[in-house]
């Protein structure tokens, strides 16, 4: 808050004080009779400081419009309409901010825009959108010119392989809400290989992106219990596009839902966000020396070692959770590596690999 009334401050003081003190909402609107306790405290000259304050208004307003080109500053009644008779109130959009416009501030929602939004929530879209908009009126020419600028030019994202499912932008739409108001969910899901979808209910936890894949993860309806692994049992992933309805459901998700043992991350760490046996396992390979270079740049895990057995062939042993994606990448590179140990997974790999083989033998 301002030391003395705004009033005793010079023009530009005072626009500034004002963007400070109107508030940020329209439920909080304040009357030029509210503001004056602060912009002034001559009683004696009342009439020609609310006539400043006024003006003021009307002056940080034609601010917002030229340098910002926004609507920012909103009177209620609106601006233009006439007021006699009726008490105008004054707030600032909530989304609005001076921020120190620079070029990392426009890379950022540049490249938010374009490689993220599409995963987000409608309103997260268009507040990036409206953000991006603002942001290139202000200095396009001035940005595209610059470094930053220039490089958004030279990066492309490759899709994967397959393309990505269509999705349902209400299917996504209600999952959302649900997610941001702690809610229940019923969903309809169709199993790949059923006839029809079934119905169930599901209690919301998150979204996973696997490639090109989005998955809404959550749990099956429960009580509480006090054996968080008997809770997990309850725990499911559900492809997104195989959700062909959905409803938010006017009920809570359960306390225990959001503990921290059941938090994105502690689930990843489980091993619960996408498909696998639920172990972890001490993987051991021998991969041929010179396929063996990209894993010291990407390694599988943080405690992978790298030893060499001869000539040809180097020993990797990494501690992984042995999901599905492990296994088809260890099945992509059978002609580069074989796997040691754990047994149990040696043979699942050379199972897939006779498999593929009495494929292309019966061709």
């Amino acid at each position: 808050m301002p030391t003395y009334p705004i009033a005793s401050y010079t023009k530009s003081a005072r626009l500034f004080a004002l963007y400070q003190i109107l508030p940020r909402s329209e439920t909080d609107a304040v009357s030029l009779t509210e503001l004056m306790q602060n912009y002034g405290d001559d009683a004696d000259n009342y009439t020609n400081e609310r006539k400043n304050l006024e003006n003021d208004l009307i002056g940080l307003n034609q601010i917002f419009n030229d340098i910002f080109y926004s609507d920012a500053l909103v009177r209620v009644q609106a601006w233009g309409n006439n007021i006699s008779g009726k008490t105008a109130r004054f707030y600032i959009e909530p989304s609005f901010s001076i921020d120190v416009i620079n070029e990392q501030t426009v890379f950022f929602w540049e490249m938010l825009d374009k490689y993220t939004a599409n995963y987000l929530p409608v309103s997260f879209k268009q507040e990036i959108t409206d953000n991006l908009t603002q942001l290139r009126r202000q200095d396009k020419d001035k940005f595209h010119q610059s470094p930053l600028g220039q490089w958004q030019d030279h990066l492309i994202t490759l899709p994967s392989i397959v393309q990505a499912p269509k999705l349902d932008s209400e299917v996504i739409g209600s999952i959302h809400q649900a997610l941001l108001q702690n809610r229940q969910l019923r969903i309809s899901y169709q199993n790949k290989w059923e006839e029809k979808p079934v119905q169930r209910v599901v209690y919301p936890k998150g979204m996973i992106f696997i490639d090109n894949m989005i998955y809404l993860t959550g749990f099956n309806p429960t009580d509480d219990y006090i054996d968080d692994n008997k809770l997990l049992q309850e725990h499911r992933n559900f492809a997104v596009n195989r959700i062909t309805e959905v409803v938010a459901i006017d009920k809570p998700i359960p306390d225990w839902v959001r503990r921290d043992t059941f938090s994105l991350k502690s689930l990843h760490k489980l091993g619960r966000l996408e498909p696998t046996d639920n172990i972890r396992i001490k993987l051991v390979l021998k991969v041929q020396k010179y396929a063996c270079q990209h894993l010291y740049e990407r390694p599988l895990s943080t405690d992978q070692s790298i030893t060499a057995i001869d000539d040809t062939w180097n020993q990797v042993s990494a501690t992984v959770a042995n999901t599905t994606r492990l296994q088809d990448w260890l099945v992509s590179m059978s002609q580069l590596s074989v796997v040691t140990e754990p047994l149990e997974l040696k043979i699942v790999i050379l199972e897939r690999l006779e498999s593929g083989m009495q494929l292309y033998n019966r061709n």
